[in-house]
């Protein structure tokens, strides 16, 4: 019974400790981002959540110092066995809710893939809750672990003594002549070296988990430097012209129907009958400009198009000629940005030039755009109305076409060697080189979801729109952040090599070397983003990665005294960063030259540590 009350009593220190510290952990951080709102609230929600939430925590803790008291292991060992217990509760904590809830995953606007980032962060967040409440109260945890008549020593001592040392141990067993008492200190040693090297590889798991919550704050400094990107073009784009979307020139005309209503009496309703083309001709010239703001390069074009075609509408049977007021025909122009336009836009219809000015008639084809009062008749369609337009615009990166026609040629070309043909139609035609491109696009009543004649409100059109982008190819962000999805694979390894080093020369890193190497492991990737914001992507790779291995080689060349240690760590972060190069150069086989790499890397760490004496017995 006394057992038990000393178990609860320690439990329920360690868990009303954990429970504090979680509570000013959560309270400051919440200040520091909301510094005018009050946190009094979630102070209280916390600390209820931390109590009760941990209960089940509480029972596994309980259940591990009730049957660990009395085993015959040493005290230290117990306490780093228990520091693992928390860390697997803080998974299984992290784990539940992003399982099993998924109303938390929409609250906090946690993705699928966004998934894993959260359930590491989290893990690490609890267990360093949990690891400082174990510190507060070690020397509770110690008196009741240690035996009966045992020396307690002061709080500082018992940290100094939970990292064994063998080194003395080692010395006796090399200049002293083997004994009974020497040989149960052999056993005991090599139970200790075991011991010690299980715990080394899980301190090294765990710290290649933590080395990772660095690039969780590179990828959102990334989407920062990006963001930023993406605005600066916007801002330069809406002083100069945005991309560009244009229909083709069309007719609108008054059309009005009567009609009976419910009550008997005649009505009449009025809508806008909307004329296209019949043949229709587009050539469209791009040149793209580069402009320099700050580190940033906003790409833009200045386009000439010039409009060839005719006017000879088929009249749908429902339509009745006679309903159709011809005099306040307009011929419109549609577009997406008023900036753009550099000249004013005269339009050739039937022999006379007319001026188009702002303003339109319908939203069908867009919001914005310009149109002028034409006069024409039934009989001047019947036979073909001949119309041609140029059109001298700007805007930025995009420039998509409405093919409102019911027989269309649609040619643009550019020397921007990179483009992108997107849209809800491809070209027939493309050729695209070094020296630019030019690319055709082909229609004909067949292929179009509209005739020549519609009803105002019928039919937007918006969604057939294509064309061209002319595409930045030097995306520095996005290879970045797919650079750093492979971190793990370039701590993981450079680690487990520092480990095997170490076994095999029995030279032991301390944790703290090993947080320093994954720092410079890390620091990669931030010399990479700023690197590559002013130089090409792989030139800024290349340097990179060169003083990274470098830094590392020196470290590694510093600590084990070998130029030998030092070019295997060289020859493997080259190896290693080559093959991350490969798969961010690589799109649809990068799953599978990743997989085999993969394969390959572990048949290696397999081969090299094949003769290693993991259980530190004679041979």
């Amino acid at each position: 019974m006394n057992k038990i009350i000393q178990t609860v009593f320690l439990c329920l220190k360690i868990w009303l400790t954990t429970s504090l510290v979680f509570v000013i952990i959560v309270s400051l951080l919440y200040v520091s981002i909301n510094t005018h709102e009050p946190y009094y609230i979630l102070l209280l929600i916390s600390s209820v959540a931390s109590l009760f939430g941990t209960v089940p925590g509480l029972g596994v803790l309980f259940l591990y110092l009730y049957f660990i008291k009395y085993k015959k292991i040493t005290w230290q060992l117990k306490i780093k066995i228990l520091f693992i217990i928390a860390f697997l509760i803080s998974m299984c904590y992290a784990l539940a809710p992003l399982i099993f809830n998924t109303n938390l995953l929409q609250e906090f606007q946690i993705s699928k893939a966004n998934i894993f980032e959260s359930f590491l962060l989290v893990t690490i967040g609890l267990f360093i809750c949990s690891s400082i409440a174990f510190i507060c109260c070690l020397k509770s945890i110690t008196r009741f672990l240690l035996p009966k008549g045992a020396t307690l020593h002061p709080h500082h001592v018992i940290i100094q003594q939970l990292f064994i040392n063998t080194k003395n141990l080692s010395t006796i067993m090399r200049t002293e002549p083997a004994t009974p008492q020497l040989n149960q200190l052999q056993e005991k040693l090599s139970t200790t070296k075991y011991n010690s090297l299980v715990i080394k590889g899980i301190i090294t798991g765990v710290l290649i988990l933590v080395m990772l919550i660095p690039t969780l704050f590179i990828n959102n400094l990334i989407s920062e430097r990006e963001n930023r990107q993406k605005e600066v073009v916007k801002e330069v784009s809406s002083k100069w012209a945005a991309a560009q979307t244009l229909s083709a020139p069309f007719i609108t005309v008054p059309y009005s129907t009567q009609y009976t209503n419910a009550d008997g009496k005649l009505k009449t309703s009025s809508t806008n009958l909307i004329l296209l083309a019949d043949q229709l001709n587009v050539q469209a010239t791009i040149n793209p400009e580069i402009r320099p703001r700050s580190i940033y390069k906003v790409l833009l074009y200045k386009s000439v198009i010039n409009f060839n075609g005719s006017f000879k509408p088929d009249w749908p049977a429902d339509i009745n000629i006679a309903n159709i007021d011809f005099t306040k025909a307009k011929l419109c122009f549609a577009l997406s940005d008023y900036k753009g336009i550099e000249e004013e836009i005269y339009i050739n219809y039937n022999g006379i030039k007319y001026l188009l000015n702002p303003t339109l008639p319908i939203t069908d084809f867009g919001e914005v755009g310009l149109s002028v009062p034409i006069a024409i008749n039934v009989e001047q369609l019947k036979f073909g109305a001949a119309f041609n337009m140029q059109l001298k615009l700007k805007g930025s990166e995009q420039l998509h076409f409405l093919p409102l026609s019911s027989n269309s040629i649609f040619n643009i070309k550019s020397g921007w060697p990179s483009p992108s043909f997107d849209g809800n139609s491809l070209p027939n035609t493309r050729i695209y080189n070094d020296s630019g491109f030019t690319a055709s696009w082909k229609f004909n009543r067949a292929n179009l979801p509209f005739g020549t004649v519609l009803k105002e409100g019928v039919l937007k059109a918006t969604n057939t729109a294509f064309g061209v982008t002319l595409v930045q190819p030097a995306d520095q962000y996005n290879k970045t952040s797919r650079s750093v999805k492979y971190a793990i694979l370039l701590i993981g390894l450079s680690f487990a090599l520092f480990f095997i080093v170490e076994i095999m020369q029995k030279k032991p890193l301390h944790p703290v070397q090993y947080i320093l190497i994954g720092l410079a492991l890390v620091i990669f990737y931030t010399l990479l983003l700023s690197i590559s914001e002013y130089i090409i992507f792989d030139y800024a790779y290349t340097i990179a990665a060169a003083a990274t291995i470098l830094l590392i080689s020196i470290y590694a060349k510093g600590h084990f005294g070998l130029y030998k240690s030092a070019f295997a760590f060289a020859g493997l972060l080259t190896a290693l960063y080559s093959f991350v190069f490969i798969l961010i150069r690589l799109e649809d086989t990068a799953l599978l030259v990743g997989s085999i790499g993969l394969f390959i890397i572990l048949a290696l760490v397999m081969y090299v540590s094949r003769k290693i004496n993991w259980y530190s017995q004679n041979q």
